[in-house]
């Protein structure tokens, strides 16, 4: 059937005009800016708090091994495949175009909710540095309240507001400005190229390992051993519904495959970048969540900026400020890199007509799909202004949980169907590694919510409208019409 057929592997692509001007040493800094940042400053005290306890450090230690299969899976496909596409790239090449489409469809949901939701933590972390200095952001343009729209539309509207509305709506809340300021400024980033990306990425990478340098200096000057019992206060099931909630801090590692067309030499600089990248901040999450745990009762740790909060707490408030600085930087990184990951996902599906070629023009000058750039930045920031996101993070988990899985599964497919493939870096202990990969991400996946699987089902079924609407008669895979019947 037509929805089965593969895409020819040209190993790495045109580059469709791209520069290709990134080192090994830009990947890596990638890979850390993409995944240090939500993970270590928020969710760790969220999860150590309401679901691991202590063991939060087991919860890491169980997603980064699920991320290293995955990672070494990705480092085969990327280094014998390349393309800008990713995870969807590797699909199309070895499980066929349906299956690429839902791949595709699933980065979307994981690089573009993602970066909404990591602007909407961006901003309370500023809203609070300005208070620590005495500005006060007004309420109407720093937080969305739904009651306070209600409100003022139905006002506006001239019908009479419910008692209930009216209350609700009192702290006000329209808009959150400075969530959709910052994507938007991203925007101008990823616009003026690609080498000026990777040069702020890793300047902010320097910043905010720096700070998480400084954390772990004093932290491990305080701690109590006697905050680590219970070590496994919810069981086991809670170290496992903390590794599939925390997961969220490793998406940002796969980014780096979409480098792949801007990247010197990307047969060798890709596996490195990819697995480097894990493997320091996998180190990282560890020392961090363990001291934390450490310094503090596990069950305080539930707040929007836990790290910083256990500073105050140990009468440090200057390191305190460094951390929420430190936490602004690595957020911002973390955006840059999804937001440059959601963009070279939409070029490559635009490129095999799965998308309007509208979204494949890229800019002659600064070399960067700037169309693609400037519509994802529009939809992100309109995400992020204007939606209080909640359970945000285990929705984008489940999608890239699902990726990550067939990745491991595209491996083993084209370890059959094409055994000439030449393949620079190779998974070690095949097949028992994209196996297990595999087998640790459909784990993770169950111990979601049954919410978060409806919501999903949703995205998938909304998917594969679009692609049934328009991607299958627009492929470039499509077989050409034949000549009009002779009457």
């Amino acid at each position: 059937m037509g929805i089965f057929r593969t895409k020819p592997i040209t190993g790495g692509g045109t580059g469709a005009g791209l520069r290709r001007c990134l080192s090994t040493a830009d990947l890596v800094f990638l890979g850390i800016g993409g995944i240090i940042g939500a993970g270590i400053f928020v969710l760790t005290g969220v999860a150590a708090a309401t679901e691991a306890g202590p063991a939060i450090v087991v919860s890491f230690l169980v997603s980064g091994l699920a991320c290293a299969f995955t990672a070494l899976s990705y480092a085969e496909l990327a280094a014998a495949i390349g393309g800008s596409g990713s995870a969807y790239g590797y699909a199309y090449a070895g499980l066929g175009e349906i299956i690429a489409w839902i791949v595709g469809w699933d980065l979307v949901l994981e690089y573009g909710v993602a970066t909404a939701a990591v602007a909407i933590g961006w901003s309370g972390y500023v809203r609070d540095a300005l208070l620590a200095v005495g500005v006060r952001l007004p309420q109407a343009v720093s937080r969305v309240n739904y009651d306070a729209v209600w409100a003022l539309m139905l006002r506006l509207a001239r019908q009479p507001v419910p008692a209930a509305v009216a209350r609700a709506a009192h702290a006000g809340g329209f808009i959150n400005a400075p969530a959709a300021l910052v994507v938007l400024a991203l925007s101008g980033v990823l616009m003026a190229g690609v080498r000026q990306s990777a040069t702020a990425n890793a300047v902010m990478v320097v910043i905010k390992l720096a700070v998480i340098g400084v954390f772990i200096g004093v932290a491990a000057l305080h701690v109590t051993p006697g905050n680590w019992h219970p070590f496994m206060p919810f069981g086991w099931p809670g170290i496992m519904r903390g590794a599939a909630i925390i997961f969220f801090a490793y998406i940002g590692f796969d980014a780096v495959s979409t480098a792949a067309e801007e990247t010197r030499d990307p047969q060798r600089s890709l596996p490195i970048g990819i697995i480097a990248s894990l493997v320091v901040c996998t180190a990282i999450y560890i020392a961090v969540s363990g001291l934390l745990t450490g310094i503090v009762p596990y069950f305080t740790l539930n707040n929007a900026s836990p790290v910083a909060e256990s500073m105050l707490i140990l009468g440090y408030p200057k390191v305190a400020l460094l951390v929420g600085l430190g936490a602004i930087v690595g957020l911002t990184s973390v955006m840059l890199v999804l937001f440059y990951g959601l963009t070279r996902i939409f070029l490559a599906m635009s490129r095999d007509g799965l998308l309007p070629p509208f979204f494949a023009a890229v800019h002659p000058r600064t070399q960067t799909p700037v169309r693609v750039i400037a519509l994802c930045g529009a939809g992100m920031a309109l995400i992020a202004g204007f939606t209080p996101i909640g359970d945000v993070a285990e929705l984008v988990n489940i999608g890239t949980l699902a990726a990550f899985a067939i990745v491991c599964g595209g491996v083993l497919v084209l370890r059959v169907t094409r055994p000439d493939l030449p393949r620079p870096f190779r998974v070690p202990a095949s097949p028992f590694v994209p196996v297990l990969g595999m087998v640790f991400c459909l784990y993770l996946m169950t111990s979601l919510p049954v919410v978060t699987w409806i919501r999903y089902i949703v995205w998938l079924i909304i998917g594969l409208a679009v692609y049934l609407g328009y991607g299958r008669q627009h492929s470039a895979l499509a077989p050409e019409p034949g000549p009009p019947l002779a009457r």
